[in-house]
């Protein structure tokens, strides 16, 4: 599919394409901003898109959802349209958007453009049930974190502190590198660091084993 869609019709085949086994571009699609605001998110280059997104999905929330059960998408896709009016009402102090530049969600919630670099990426912001319930209980982020950094070819995980929610991105060159504003807020692990390498196992005890399918 060539060019941003121009008619209902044609956004409607573009929110039917098959991301993988349980996922289409329709349900990563939605934005409070853009449904409070009326402002359209929908990508320019649906192709651009729809390749990342299958990474996306066929890399990491496939096995995710495998392993722990449904997931649920918070946010996904942004068009350049709704991230970049999130952002400006973000640096006018308003609560409640929480948008970066544009230019640094390239390749990131920005699926349809490439990076400064010309590298492509997407990213998703998710919650895992099985592991919101036992964050409740008291149990730190940092064990599905960890869990993740051994079994998944993700880039960029990121943390928050409601639900355990968490960006998950997909990226051609990927940084692997785990942030958190949830506590402990910072920078758990990327490359360079002590802690980056080998098995991390002892951090996720009663964890599942990683499901394929």
């Amino acid at each position: 599919m060539k060019g941003k869609a121009e008619s209902v019709a044609a956004l409607d085949e573009i929110g039917r394409i098959r991301l993988s086994k349980s996922f289409i571009l329709r349900e990563f699609l939605y934005s409070e901003v853009a449904n409070f605001h009326g402002i359209p998110n929908i990508p320019d280059d649906p192709d651009l898109a729809a390749m990342v997104g299958k990474r996306l999905c066929e890399d990491l929330l496939e096995p995710l959802q495998a392993t722990f059960g449904k997931i649920i998408i918070r946010s996904a896709f942004r068009s350049c349209d709704v991230n970049g009016f999130c952002n400006e009402q973000q640096r006018a102090g308003k609560k409640g958007y929480t948008c970066s530049s544009n230019e640094s969600n390239f390749a990131g919630h920005i699926w349809d453009r490439r990076d400064a670099d010309g590298f492509s990426g997407a990213t998703a912001c998710i919650v895992i049930p099985w592991f919101a319930e036992r964050y409740e209980k008291g149990e730190s982020w940092q064990s599905l974190a960890w869990w993740i950094h051994d079994h998944l070819p993700y880039s960029h995980l990121c943390f928050f502190p409601r639900m355990a929610a968490f960006n998950i991105s997909w990226h051609e060159k990927p940084q692997r590198r785990i942030d958190s504003y949830a506590e402990p807020k910072g920078c758990l692990t990327r490359p360079g660091y002590p802690n980056h390498d080998g098995s991390h196992e002892e951090f996720y005890p009663g964890f599942p084993q990683l499901a394929t399918s």
